[in-house]
């Protein structure tokens, strides 16, 4: 594409990666799909119909049709390679529901497929001599490649596969006693979203604006599974009082008595880590908490969830006029030290691991290891104009609610403290959590 707005987008950044490095993500990206993929069967690449995941096969089509559609086809203008390609995997014009009776090429085909993409890929960027737009619509290639592997990843959560061997692992151990408490954070004028220098940025985190944000104290950790079975244990599924008449509605439909994958075994609470079975820890950050689950658990404890402007103030620590930061320690890159991203720690870890990505306030794992909740609605930010990728935000406006801060299966190449994510109220299948606010 050659329009003016696809040129701003590719020019708004002194932080662009190279070409070289560009190179070694497209490889990285292809390498942790098969990795996450190559064990399971034909079968299970295919798996039961259900409304909140995709078959798996489908899925890895679609990531390379979507990366061939902006980086090979001139989004979209050019024919593609495979036959019938639009037909099969443009996600936008086919119906969820309809993804599993589709004549999808067979697994080596759709592998074949996803290769070809990515050689293709990189014969282009060897021959392009370093074109700003061409870097710009790889990388949105790469991230949106990233985000689906996330979703291979609680795809077999959700279907009780065995753990990929990104999750092998054991899980980190907390390394610093349990942050408690709450930091008070002042509040006051402040930029929400990214800046213009920011670097690549999706079109919902475009532009940054002035908010006025009213002092609060949030949580310096994210709720834990102990204590979120204080909750379960104190009847909170049953409690009326505690949920909105959407949360009622959903639990009364979803026939919710406890969180997702949660049983109690000879009296004690245990939870399903893809296919084990083990005892809840007590100190380990919670999730598969959708947001209804969230605002009823606030409600007991006599808290709130925060609003994403008081999230990304706490977390980029820029009230008062200081400089706003990338992260929530500074500007430098995430690290396995600060952060639990990349599965470097086999899988979600305790609310006390990762101290050395303490925000400027204290607040500990706003980036990485589970995503938050907040209380906002994911609307536009003022100017909205959408990407060449329509699909990306527009359509979802008004019916999703914001997450932020990244998990143990996001790629540390995509977040920021500006990283918008959202999903519908009902999703606990995904790797959400959330921290607190007090009233």
């Amino acid at each position: 594409m050659s329009d003016g707005r696809t040129q701003e987008m590719s020019q708004q950044s002194a932080r662009v990666p190279s070409r070289e490095e560009l190179a070694e993500w497209v490889m990285d990206a292809y390498r942790q799909t098969r990795l996450l993929l190559d064990d399971l069967s034909d079968e299970q690449l295919v798996g039961p119909q259900l409304d909140i995941v995709n078959p798996l096969l489908w899925e890895v089509g679609h990531v390379a049709w979507f990366h061939e559609r902006w980086v090979l086809r001139d989004g979209g203008r050019k024919p593609s390679f495979l036959d019938h390609a639009d037909r099969l995997y443009d996600s936008a014009a086919i119906d969820h529901d309809l993804r599993w009776d589709l004549p999808l090429p067979v697994r080596q085909a759709t592998f074949d497929y996803l290769r070809q993409v990515r050689d293709r890929v990189l014969d282009r960027l060897a021959q392009a001599g370093g074109s700003p737009q061409l870097e710009y619509f790889v990388q949105l290639g790469i991230f949106h490649q990233d985000m689906h592997n996330e979703a291979f990843t609680y795809t077999r959560q959700t279907h009780a596969y065995p753990p990929p061997p990104q999750a092998q692992g054991a899980p980190a151990a907390g390394a610093a006693p349990l942050p408690a408490g709450d930091v008070e954070v002042a509040g006051g004028s402040f930029r929400l979203g990214a800046e213009r220098d920011a670097g690549f940025v999706f079109d919902n985190e475009k532009w940054a604006h002035e908010v006025r944000v009213e002092p609060f104290a949030i949580a310096r950790a994210a709720v834990t599974e102990g204590e979120f079975r204080d909750f379960v244990d104190d009847g909170g599924y049953r409690r009326r009082e505690l949920w909105s008449a959407a949360g009622w509605r959903w639990r009364q439909q979803a026939a919710a008595e406890q969180p997702l994958h949660w049983r109690r075994q000879d009296g004690v609470w245990q939870r399903r880590i893809f296919d084990r079975w083990q005892p809840l820890d007590p100190q380990r950050t919670m999730i598969h908490v959708n947001w209804h689950e969230a605002q009823a658990y606030c409600r007991w404890a006599g808290r709130r969830l925060p609003t994403e402007a008081e999230w990304e103030l706490a977390a980029a620590g820029s009230a008062g006029g200081a400089a706003k930061r990338r992260f929530p320690w500074g500007d430098e890159a995430p690290s396995p030290e600060r952060a639990n991203l990349d599965w470097q720690g086999g899988y979600v870890v305790d609310a006390a691991a990762h101290p050395a990505g303490d925000s400027a306030d204290g607040c500990r794992q706003m980036i990485g290891n589970a995503w938050e909740w907040t209380a906002s609605d994911f609307e536009p930010y003022p100017g909205f104009e959408p990407d060449p990728y329509k699909e990306y935000s527009a359509p979802w406006f008004g019916t999703h609610k914001v997450l932020r801060g990244g998990a143990w299966t996001t790629r540390s190449r995509m977040l920021r403290n500006t990283w918008r994510n959202y999903y519908t109220p009902d999703r606990r299948d995904v790797w959400a959590g959330f921290r607190t606010c007090r009233r």
